[in-house]
């Protein structure tokens, strides 16, 4: 009997991940898969979904994500399935109830969102990095492109980890593309903080974090305020370096987020 009820948990766990993978390969196919070549005969992979429903002649946001260095690779899938962002799109209902497109590209393995590295405790914008010039690129034909229907005025950033100092890093480079922004536990150039001032941003971070520590975000907000802007920022008491979780089941932001027009 004690054998028995050692093992319960075991096999419940591995029923969890089971149930967990097929999910995911699920919705990984209602992701239409994209490939272009870029530079030094790479690909450059990303994924896109559009709303559930359309109307013709109506317009519907876009949510531009920024994945973090697990879901690096070339399997075009890991940019969706790392951190559990493509289930929480589907939990909050982002291309349902929200009727928004979501774009994701996808970084190789080796390479980073923004070149600098994470330990650091501020960095100065560097040169853009080959996966956000080829995203921007793609974004760019996927809004230009009438039978999408993109509302050009609710075109949203976020990004966690990796892809949090992505997302701080495309609206400094773009700061009137974006409607809004949604950076997690990452990290921007604080002396950029004017050119964002005007941009609704919130920023999300764990208090416990060792891998970035806090105070990139706590940075970047007190940056943002000091040129004028009034960002929101949650640091989540006893969280480590997942506050993505915090973001995922937080009915708040998301109903923020969608509610922001440039």
């Amino acid at each position: 009997m004690s054998r028995l009820l050692f093992l319960c948990p075991m096999i419940a766990c591995l029923f969890s991940i089971h149930l967990y993978s097929n999910t995911n390969d699920k919705l990984i196919t209602t992701y239409a898969a994209q490939s272009v070549k870029k530079e030094q005969n790479k690909n450059f992979l990303y994924r896109t979904s559009a709303p559930t429903k359309m109307v013709k002649g109506k317009k519907y946001p876009l949510l531009v994500f920024f994945h973090g260095a697990g879901g690096r690779g070339q399997d075009n899938q890991g940019q969706l399935t790392d951190a559990g962002a493509i289930l929480a799109f589907e939990q909050q209902g982002v291309r349902s109830k929200r009727k928004s497109h979501i774009f994701a590209g996808q970084v190789p393995r080796g390479e980073r969102w923004v070149d600098v590295h994470w330990s650091l405790l501020g960095h100065r914008m560097p040169k853009i990095s080959n996966s956000m010039k080829m995203a921007f690129k793609e974004i760019d034909s996927y809004v230009q492109n009438p039978k999408n229907q993109v509302d050009p005025n609710r075109i949203y950033a976020m990004g966690l980890s990796m892809g949090g100092y992505g997302t701080w890093d495309a609206i400094q480079r773009r700061p009137d593309f974006f409607a809004a922004a949604v950076p997690i536990c990452g990290g921007g150039d604080k002396s950029l903080g004017g050119k964002i001032s005007k941009i609704p941003i919130w920023a999300w971070h764990g208090d416990k974090d060792t891998v970035i520590k806090p105070s990139r975000s706590r940075d970047m907000i007190q940056a943002v305020k000091e040129a004028g802007g009034s960002a929101k920022y949650s640091e989540i008491k006893g969280r480590g370096h997942n506050s993505w979780v915090d973001v995922w089941n937080s009915a708040e932001l998301w109903d923020w987020l969608y509610s922001q027009n440039s």
